[in-house]
């Protein structure tokens, strides 16, 4: 099922993928870069409703406008915070997530929102070769339970690069930004994304 809802900064679309006895939603918001067509958003959205999670997947006005480049975060959190009624509306508590740019908004806006838990896909610890731009502040402020995927070649930041700090962090090794592989890699790209959805789907079983 699909809906349009309106936000301050546009109309958003909520591509909804239920559970038949939900106990949780989760949102997921996309990246700068492209939309809720990103493999390891519809590798969650295929996956969890089958654990009792309900699946929302986001886009942000932005990108329903047509748009090529995501606006300013204040922007992108406004759009977040304007589809947080419907994400709540069926009842359950909710998760926030997101990956690259939707997980800084997550974690941006966990806290104010009430969410439940954050969920960040490759989280954009730093832009590519900078290391000393540093997001860290985000990850660790948001306040609550925080589960962080990250593939082990992300030049977003890599697993080691990140400090310690309350979230829990799983690795998908060999994986970029996007979560693909090398065709070198001694994995494949299902396995690389069954690492992803078992993760998170222990993750949330785990918050109860």
């Amino acid at each position: 099922m699909t809906e349009t809802v309106g936000t301050e900064a546009g109309p958003a679309r909520l591509t909804w993928y239920e559970a038949d006895r939900p106990r949780y939603v989760l949102g997921l918001g996309h990246g700068a870069g492209g939309g809720v067509e990103a493999r390891d958003l519809q590798a969650l959205a295929r996956a969890l409703p089958a654990h009792g999670v309900t699946v929302a997947l986001v886009e942000q006005p932005w990108r329903v406008a047509g748009k090529r480049l995501a606006p300013a975060p204040k922007t992108l959190d406004a759009g977040w915070r304007g589809v947080w009624p419907a994400l709540t509306a069926p009842g359950p508590p909710v998760i926030s997530g997101g990956r690259s740019a939707g997980a800084r908004v997550a974690c941006r806006t966990a806290a104010g929102l009430g969410a439940r838990a954050v969920l960040a896909l490759s989280f954009p610890l730093h832009p590519p070769g900078r290391p000393e731009k540093s997001r860290a502040a985000e990850l660790l402020g948001t306040g609550v339970p925080t589960l962080v995927v990250q593939g082990g070649n992300d030049p977003f930041g890599r697993p080691g690069e990140f400090p310690e700090g309350p979230h829990r962090l799983v690795e998908v090794a060999h994986g970029d930004h996007g979560f693909a592989l090398p065709r070198r890699a001694p994995i494949g790209q299902d396995e690389a994304l069954a690492v992803l959805t078992d993760a998170v789907a222990g993750w949330v079983g785990s918050l109860e």
